[in-house]
Parts: C-alpha cells; structure tokens; sequence
C-alpha cells in the first residue's frame, strides 16, 4: 500500500490538532507526518501515534518531498505558502477562505462534488464549516427535485473562532456566574449566556461576510448557479457544533417521508427525527463524531413546494479536519495523488 509524506500546517490550533486525530483514527497511510505552525509554536511537541513530534515553523523550504498538506493557519498564511507549496510538488488542501471561490480552484465536499477534484492546480478548497453540513443533507435531495430557494439561519459554536474564542466564554461564563462583569475582547459583545447574529465583517448590502459565503459556496459545490440563497449567521454559546435551520423550496412538492428515504440512503448523515420523544440533532451529542445529523424533517406551512429541517454537525470535524482528509483519501483511491517516489 502507497504511502504518502503529509504537513499540517496550523498544526498547534483546533483544527490542526482535529488533522492529526483524524488522520490516526482513519488509519490514514501517513510515511511521514511533519507538524508546521507559526514562529511563536516552534518547539512545541504534539502527541501523534504515541511518539512526540516538534513543531517547525512554516515556511517556503518546509515542503520539499511533501505529498499532501492539509493548511488550517488562515487566509493570509495560505496565500503565501500554499502556492510555494504546490510549485514544491504537494497537493494542499486549504481550509481557509483564500481560495474558496478563484474559478480555478475546486471547492470540494466529497459526498457532493468529489468529480472536481480531478482539476485541481495544486491546490484544493475546503468550504466554510456550516456550508459544509448543509450542502451534504441537500446535495441528495436536490438530485431528486432541484431546489429553487433556500433559506438558512446558522447558530455557530465559538470553537469556529478559534481557541481564544473558547477560552473567552469559558472565562466569561465563570465571571457571569460569580456575579462580575466581563470584558468582551474576540467578539464585539460577551458571548456568556448571549447570542450575536454578527459572523465576519458587515458588508453595504446588510449582509455578513460569513452569510454571503454561504450564497457563493453553495452554488458553486452543488454547481446550482440559479439558486437562490439567503442566510443569517449567528454567533451562540456553544463549543462546538453547528446547527442550522434550513427552509427548502423545490421544484415540485416533496414529502418529509420522500426526504428521508433519500437522506436515510446518502453517505454521511444520520437522521434523529421522532419529536413527541424529543429525539432531534443537538451540538453537544454531535460533538466529536463525523456524521451530519438532520431531523425535524417537516413540510413548510408557508410554501407547497417547502420542507424544513435542522442540521447539525461538529464544526472542527466533518466542518473542516475530516472533509480535508475525506479530499485526500478521495485523491488516494481515484489515484490523483502519487507518493513522489512513486512519480519518478
């Protein structure tokens, strides 16, 4: 069996440290892992397999013989280094936003759209966390009635800010809880016992970079330039998951019956839907597994056409570590990707 010489980048973050878990619980065939972050990180060391590795620091020289690097280290870093990574001979896939929507680039969640992979220049999209879960639950559904309108509100957990974000409602709670006030300092406002519908920056149109993200994202995967989207993005206190309620419209009338058939029969979802027992998706249950969970499956009351449903997944796995890896083991098993030695 090929082996293949892998780089995280972002290895000391969230989603780096979710690399590295998904890697080893997938038996991935890794030759060799080398573990890459910034300046401040170097020297660390990070539990892999049951041997320590140190963290080096992420530069042009750092992927030479590398095959695959998966990035998580933010937009910036990955406009700098992803293309000196690729000219080097690696397959990046990127999680972050600075590739998402260059038309030469594939946007790729392997459930929906693993085909475009086979295009790519060296480097590969990771789409944004809450797209990701949505477009999975869809994605089957609209092969079999081609949606015409979608409308979703996202509840996103902190841990999709980073780990700052974490620590900050960890501290905030504690200080709610004694009775102090607090001093919001990764978000705008206190996240404690608060929800903030503010996800990236406003634009003129009175939409959120986040929520836009969703209307270009979601045409591009599902390659359904004529749908309609709109979305809210809003900011809870959660760790991790993300949940979602999506309002549908189709072609023609679909049952809740009729969906899931379909989704009960499409990779990676899991239905939790009987309400009289309250047995629907939760983030806490969703954490630390690799579904997307769909339930409340309901006919819209305000369009023949509509069903409604909540979505819900972790953010850090099948949102962002677990779909880059899920890219690369496509790439493996439709032999797009060679260990270099295999190359030569």
């Amino acid at each position: 069996m090929r082996e293949y010489k892998v780089a995280i980048v972002g290895a000391t973050g969230l989603v780096g440290q979710e690399f590295i878990k998904t890697l080893e619980q997938r038996n991935f065939p890794v030759a060799s892992l080398k573990l890459l972050a910034s300046e401040r990180s170097v020297g660390k060391r990070l539990s892999v397999g049951g041997r320590e590795l140190e963290v080096s620091e992420a530069t042009a020289e750092s992927f030479s013989g590398i095959d695959i690097a998966l990035f998580s280290a933010g937009a910036e870093i990955s406009r700098h280094l992803s293309p000196l990574a690729a000219k080097a001979g690696a397959v990046v896939v990127d999680n972050s936003s600075a590739f998402r929507m260059e038309p030469n680039v594939p946007l790729v969640v392997p459930e929906v759209n693993p085909e475009d992979i086979e295009r790519h220049r060296g480097i590969i999209a990771n789409p944004n966390c809450s797209t990701i879960q949505m477009v999975v639950v869809l994605h089957p559904l609209h092969k079999a009635n081609p949606i015409k309108r979608i409308v979703v509100d996202t509840y996103q957990a902190v841990s999709g800010t980073g780990s700052a974000a974490v620590d900050e409602l960890t501290t905030q709670t504690r200080q709610v809880l004694n009775g102090q006030s607090t001093i919001p300092h990764v978000y705008p406002h206190q996240i404690a016992f608060n929800v903030l519908p503010e996800i990236d920056v406003f634009w003129d149109n009175g939409y959120t970079r986040e929520e836009w993200k969703r209307v270009e994202e979601t045409r591009k995967i599902m390659h359904a330039p004529d749908v309609a989207v709109s979305a809210t993005c809003v900011r809870v206190p959660v760790f991790t998951g993300h949940s979602e309620a999506v309002h549908v419209e189709f072609t023609r009338p679909m049952s809740p019956d009729e969906a899931e058939r379909i989704l009960a029969e499409a990779p990676g979802i899991k239905i939790l839907d009987d309400p009289p027992i309250s047995l629907y998706p939760q983030p806490w249950a969703a954490a630390g597994t690799d579904e997307v969970f769909v339930g409340r499956i309901r006919r819209d009351a305000s369009h023949a056409n509509g069903l409604v449903m909540w979505i819900v997944a972790d953010n850090l796995r099948k949102g962002a570590a677990l779909n880059a890896v899920q890219i690369a083991e496509e790439m493996i098993n439709r032999d797009w990707v060679r260990p270099k030695e295999a190359r030569k």
